[in-house]
């Protein structure tokens, strides 16, 4: 017996609304919350406007190090103690960091947020910092980054970054340091850093039920003992385009696979252009369905995956293309990439593409934007580029409503493929001189 059904269609798209975003000056900071009415959970983030960018040269890591530091007890209680409280209210401590914010945050249910914002705080506010402590985590972090830099990957990062952005800047050194630079920190580095950039107000970012909140008991808990100004944000870098493309090819003797990664500069998130790059990176690169994964994966089988998007901080961005290959088709790769770039620079977007990836960045949106730490996520992208805070509400139908020569005349102005650095790390004494007589750029020594 043969049960045949058809395939239940499409339901229609309901609207997406974001929740009103309320701000208020409480006790020297700035109090950002979303209203999620009936919601029994609540999201508490502590928002600083310090991330890598703000470390100084030579000690690149020193941001994540202190974060990890945060979680070995307090000047109240030590690690176990500390533990303990948290976990007694049923939440842990988040903590992250980018190149912009380092981020703590606390879910719990919306009757114990209160208590959850003063353990937050005096975790934030008042590490012990302890000097072993400090010195175990720094060694437990450099030994985690040794790991991951035995692997395919972190050489290449950093290679293009440093070509790209330089390496005398902090933005052309990897986001969370080196092996190295890890290692080379010592305690005061950790004490310092806190005391110069930690005891700063802040904002405080709160998602939950606002009836059942109240918004000046938590920013007073959350910003008190700080003081100072805020921080200096400073404005977009301008980082300039190379003149011809770049070849740096990383040696990974007897490797049997190269891992590729293309970029150039680009603009930084709060750029007006925004929609249409995203959308123009999402046909080139930033899906599944993407030209560069059609062409690399279905018509070539070059590679599993291959991935192109922008991405962006608050003072600067980048176009960038990641995917690892056999090596014996890593000139082959490099041409096709590199020839589908310049095609969509060319020649933009089609409206059959268009649609796809409209379809796709509008519908994950909407299905992303559903919980309380996703909303205070969005929040935070508010604050953190200067956003208004009708942005996300609007988002949706920025994206639907881009057109094709919206999103070609970004692709042909963002799209720079005789910019482009191409990174190969891989065997070089396999793949140098097929690299040379392909003349996709100079090879630099």
């Amino acid at each position: 017996m043969t049960l045949i059904a058809d395939r239940p269609g499409p339901g229609a798209a309901r609207p997406y609304r974001f929740p009103p975003v309320v701000r208020r000056a409480v006790a020297g900071g700035q109090v950002v919350a979303a209203h999620l009415p009936g919601q029994n959970l609540a999201v508490a983030l502590l928002l600083l406007d310090v991330g890598a960018g703000q470390e100084p040269l030579g000690k690149e890591g020193l941001s994540g190090v202190l974060a990890k530091a945060l979680e070995e007890g307090t000047a109240q209680r030590d690690a176990a103690a500390y533990a303990l409280a948290v976990e007694g209210l049923g939440t842990a401590l988040s903590t992250g960091l980018d190149w912009d914010s380092f981020q703590a945050s606390v879910v719990v249910p919306v009757d114990r947020l209160s208590a959850a914002v003063e353990l937050l705080a005096e975790a934030v506010r008042t590490p012990r910092l302890d000097p072993a402590d400090v010195r175990r985590v720094r060694d437990d972090e450099a030994t985690a980054l040794r790991m991951d830099w035995a692997n395919p990957g972190p050489r290449a990062d950093a290679a293009l970054r440093a070509d790209l952005f330089g390496a005398q800047n902090r933005w052309g050194r990897p986001m969370h340091g080196d092996p190295e630079s890890v290692a080379g920190l010592d305690v005061e580095d950790v004490t310092v850093f806190h005391s110069e950039w930690f005891l700063r107000p802040g904002t405080l970012i709160v998602a939950g039920d606002l009836d059942r909140i109240d918004l000046d008991a938590l920013g007073a808990a959350a910003f008190a003992g700080t003081g100072g100004g805020p921080a200096e944000r400073g404005g977009p870098i301008e980082v300039p385009l190379h003149t011809g493309r770049r070849i740096i090819l990383v040696d990974r003797p007897g490797s049997v696979q190269s891992t590729l990664r293309l970029g150039h500069p680009s603009p930084y998130r709060a750029h007006p252009d925004h929609v249409p790059m995203t959308l123009a990176g999402t046909v080139l690169g930033g899906a599944f369905t993407s030209r560069l994964n059609h062409l690399l994966r279905e018509v070539h089988g070059y590679t599993y995956g291959i991935r192109g998007d922008f991405a962006s901080s608050r003072r600067f961005g980048r176009f960038g293309v990641s995917s690892g290959v056999q090596t014996a088709v890593t000139v082959p790769a490099l041409v096709e990439a590199v020839g589908e770039i310049n095609r969509t620079q060319a020649s933009g977007v089609t409206e059959d593409e268009l649609a796809v990836a409209r379809s796709w960045r509008a519908g994950q949106l909407s299905v992303e934007l559903q919980s309380p730490r996703a909303i205070a996520s969005a929040l935070t992208t508010l604050v953190v580029h200067d956003l208004p805070d009708d942005y996300h509400a609007r988002l949706r139908e920025s994206l639907l409503a881009a057109d094709v020569d919206q999103v070609s005349a970004a692709a042909a102005t963002h799209l720079h493929p005789d910019a482009l650095t191409l990174v190969v790390e891989g065997d070089a004494a396999i793949i140098r001189d097929e690299l040379t007589a392909a003349a996709l750029g100079d090879l630099l020594p």
